[in-house]
C-alpha cells in the first residue's frame, strides 16, 4: 500500500488545499467526495472510505482534485483505505447474508400477511445493520416483522418504503431502447416528468409506448424536452392559420427537428412544408429551392401523411 501514497515535495501546501475524491457506492447512483489525504486514486479504483454508517467500500468516480477550502460546503471525511483482499471476502459474505435475510423476510411477511412488496435489502460494510428495502400501497405496520428479523440475525434492522421509480433504480433493467435503464446508469436524481413533454415532442400518446420499466412517465422525455421547446417557438402553434404560396392552410402539426409543419389546405388537402421562419407579411418564407416542391405538393398532397403517431419513442 505504501506504494500508491503521493510522497510530493508539496505535501506541506496540500494540506491547505484538500485533495477530494468522488466516490460512488453503486452503479448509476450519487457521488460522496472524501479527502484523500495523500491517496494516489485513479478512476475505478475501490477504496474504503469514513461514512457516517461507519467504514464503507466503494469505487473512485472522480479522481482527486485540490480545492480551495472555500470550494467545500462542510467538512470531508477521509479515505481510509484502498481496499484490500479482505475487504472483498467481507463484501462477499455480506452478500450471502443479503439473500439469507431476503428469504427469511419473505417467509415472515407471508407469515404475517403484510401487504408490502420486499424487493432488496442491504448489509453495511461491517454487518452491524441490515435495511430492508419495500414498496407499498400506504402505510405498513411492521413492528412484529422488526422483531422477528432482529431475533433472527441480531443485528439493527432498518425498514424503508421506497417509491416504484427508485425500485427500478435499484433493481436495473432493460429499457424499451434495449439499452440499460437512464435511473440505474448514470442519473443520481429524478425530475419531473409529464404528459406535455411527450405532445411537444410528436409522441405517441399510448401509455405502453411512453412509459419505462417502473411504470411510470419515461425520465428520457426529459433529456430532449428544452430543445423541442426552443424550436417550436420559431414555428406556428397548431391550429394557426398561415399564408403560403398555395394560398391559406391551417397548421396542424410540426416535424420539429427537421424544421418542418404539416399543414392542411381549405381543400382538405395535406402537405408538409419546410419552414424557415415568418417575413413581416406574415407569409411563409420557404427554404431555398423549395418553392416548387410546395406547389407539386398541393396538386397532389392528399397521398401524404405525416406518421408522428406511430412512432417509437427514443
Amino acid at each position: 500500500m505504501s506504494d500508491r501514497i503521493d510522497h510530493t515535495e508539496h505535501e506541506a501546501s496540500a494540506q491547505t488545499m484538500p485533495r477530494v475524491v468522488g466516490v460512488r457506492f453503486k452503479p448509476g447512483g450519487k457521488i460522496y467526495h472524501f479527502d484523500a489525504g495523500a491517496f494516489v486514486l485513479r478512476r475505478t479504483d475501490q477504496v474504503v472510505v469514513e461514512t457516517e454508517q461507519g467504514l464503507s467500500l466503494g469505487t473512485v468516480a472522480v479522481p482527486p482534485s485540490e480545492k480551495s477550502p472555500e470550494q467545500i460546503e462542510q467538512a470531508l471525511k477521509k479515505v481510509f483505505r484502498l481496499a484490500t483482499a479482505a475487504d472483498f471476502q467481507q463484501i462477499q459474505a455480506n452478500r450471502d447474508i443479503e439473500k439469507q435475510a431476503q428469504a427469511h423476510c419473505l417467509a415472515c411477511i407471508g407469515q404475517l400477511g403484510l401487504k408490502m412488496s420486499l424487493f432488496a435489502v442491504e448489509s453495511t460494510f461491517d454487518g452491524s445493520k441490515l435495511t430492508f428495502f419495500f414498496t407499498a400501497e400506504g402505510r405498513v405496520d411492521f413492528r412484529q416483522l422488526v422483531k422477528m428479523l432482529v431475533r433472527q440475525f441480531g443485528v439493527r434492522i432498518e425498514m424503508r418504503q421506497v417509491g416504484i421509480r427508485h425500485m427500478a433504480k435499484m433493481l436495473g433493467g432493460v429499457g424499451r431502447c434495449g439499452r440499460a435503464l437512464c435511473c440505474a446508469s448514470f442519473m443520481d436524481k429524478f425530475g419531473p416528468v409529464s404528459i406535455r413533454m411527450a405532445k411537444e415532442q410528436g409522441l405517441s400518446l399510448n401509455p405502453t409506448k411512453i412509459s419505462g420499466q417502473c411504470g411510470r412517465l419515461m425520465c428520457c422525455l426529459t433529456f430532449e424536452n428544452e430543445v423541442y421547446q426552443e424550436l417550436s417557438r420559431r414555428m406556428p402553434k397548431p391550429g394557426k392559420t398561415v399564408q403560403t404560396p398555395n394560398g391559406p392552410a391551417k397548421v396542424l402539426r410540426h416535424n420539429t427537428l427537421a424544421g418542418r409543419i404539416v399543414v392542411r389546405y381549405e381543400g382538405g388537402q395535406e402537405a408538409e412544408i419546410p419552414w424557415e421562419e415568418k417575413n413581416e407579411t406574415g407569409n411563409l418564407k420557404l427554404e431555398t429551392g423549395q418553392e416548387s416542391a410546395g406547389s407539386q405538393a398541393a396538386d397532389h398532397v392528399s397521398s401524404f401523411q405525416f406518421p408522428v403517431s406511430n412512432e417509437e419513442p427514443q
